[in-house]
Parts: structure tokens; sequence; C-alpha cells
């Protein structure tokens, strides 16, 4: 199956706890598997846990809405410290470990996530009012310029979801919005998130309700009936996005199984959830 992938890209979301998680350096091991063979990755990494575990330690207090981090100035000073400083570096000399050439970047390099403030706005999960998220970003568009050379010389990009405005001014944006959105102006054929949950589950209890193949119709279904809640509610949206602009197949999983990556491509083998468009 990975056979049919050669030559083109597919984007890995990383979420901060997968990165954190003791199985992750295998899932770096698939990717450089997948370099190796011809495939052109790019990874988009957040930092969640890492961001609310700087946050505490530094007297301030996470606030989260709907699975959505409001970002005020001391925030974006952590989220800085976060995605640029600990995380990107810590990537790098992980991939550097397992032998795969990668090369860490901030979404402000090179205006390659180029964003505007976002207004107030109604958010899924956070009540009827409308919400002010701080310094946080919309995309407004993406510069693929410095990831498609790097990714065409067998180099595996490792994005940040900070991005930047007209007027310079630093943006904290969501790292599965930015995902998809790389995805998109790459013209992935795949876009996998891997998080801390296997997949999408009908109950968050029972390891065997999970999900392997869910529609976006389905999907939209789970959250309506409150089955999906929290910070997974983001992700399925945000995969809804993906599709409808273009990407077949969006990916959830973690990276629990052995070569969790790798045994995505194969429906037989799957251990997460694989949302299409197909009614």
């Amino acid at each position: 199956m990975v056979m049919e992938y050669v030559g083109k890209t597919i984007v890995l979301k990383i979420g901060g706890e997968a990165v954190m998680s003791p199985e992750f350096p295998g899932v770096v091991a698939d990717i450089g598997q997948l370099v190796r063979a011809g495939v052109k990755v790019a990874v988009v990494h957040g930092g969640g846990p890492q961001a609310t575990a700087l946050t505490k330690r530094l007297g301030l207090e996470p606030r989260i809405v709907g699975g959505r981090r409001i970002t005020d100035a001391e925030t974006l000073e952590v989220m800085k410290m976060v995605l640029s400083g600990q995380i990107g570096t810590d990537l790098a000399a992980l991939f550097r470990r397992q032998k795969v050439s990668a090369v860490a970047l901030s979404g402000v390099s090179g205006d390659i996530l180029h964003a505007k403030k976002r207004p107030p706005r109604v958010v899924s999960g956070g009540g009827p009012e409308a919400i002010d998220f701080g310094y946080v970003g919309d995309i407004l568009s993406v510069s693929t310029e410095i990831l498609e050379m790097l990714m065409n010389h067998g180099v595996v990009p490792l994005l940040n979801s900070l991005g930047v405005d007209d007027f310079g001014q630093i943006l904290n944006i969501n790292a599965d919005v930015a995902a998809t959105r790389i995805a998109v102006a790459l013209g992935a054929r795949k876009l996998f998130m891997l998080t801390g949950a296997s997949g999408v589950f009908r109950d968050i209890s029972d390891p065997s309700s999970r999900i392997s193949t869910l529609t976006v119709a389905e999907g939209k279904k789970l959250i309506a009936d409150n089955i999906v809640t929290g910070g997974m509610i983001p992700k399925l949206e945000e995969s809804f996005g993906a599709i409808a602009a273009g990407i077949p197949e969006v990916h959830i999983f973690s990276s629990a199984a052995p070569h969790a990556l790798l045994l995505e491509f194969t429906a037989e083998t799957r251990t997460g959830t694989m949302l299409c468009g197909a009614q």
C-alpha cells in the first residue's frame, strides 16, 4: 500500500501528548522508512500539554474553551517558548537519533503561515456566547516553497503552529487547523493526526467501540449527539474542512501500536480511525 504514495505528499500532525509518549520514537522510525521509500512527509506539531504545564509553573491559569486555548499576551509568550524552543528542538534531536534528516521551523519563518487575529466567535462546545480567543490567528494563506524545497531533498520539515500577520504580530494557531491548511496547500494525499487517543470511539471507556472508518456525515452526527466531546471536536471539524478542500482521507490515531503510522495505510491493520467523504 505504501508504494502507491511514492513521490506523493503526506502530512502528519503531532499532538503534544504524542510527542511525550514513549512509543513516539517508533513513529519517527516509520517516517524514516516512508522518506527512504520516496514518500514526501511534512510534520506539523502542537504542544498543548507542554504549554499547559509551563503556564502553571509560571503561576498562570490556562483557559481552554471547546478544546481551544485562549491566548492572552502572557500565554503567547509561553507558546513561543514551548513550540519554537522546547518541542521544535527536542523533535529535531529525536529525528537525528533516528537518522532521519529534519529541520525545525516556525510558521512565522518565510511567512509560511500568514494569518490575521481571530474575531470573537461562537465555537462548538463553547456555549452560545461569542468567545474572544486573544492572540489566536486564522490562516489567510500558506507559503509552501520552503516546505517543498526540503521535502524534495528528502528532508522532513517540522513545522510549529505559530503564524504572523501583516504587521509582524505573532499569533497562536490551533495545530489541527495549521495541519489541515498545510495539507491542502501541499496537495497531500493523506493527513494523519497523531494524538493520545487511538481514534474515534462510540464509548470512550470501551476500547472495542473504536470506529475504523467514519464518513463526514457520521462524524457530524457523533458531535451533534454529544458522543464526541472535548478536544476531539476540533479535530473532527478540521478533518471535515480538509476533506471538503480536497484531502481524500484523514487518519486520527495514536502511537500505542508498534509501527502505528505504517499500519494506518492498510484497512486490515488500521489501529485508528480513517475519516473520508463517502456518504
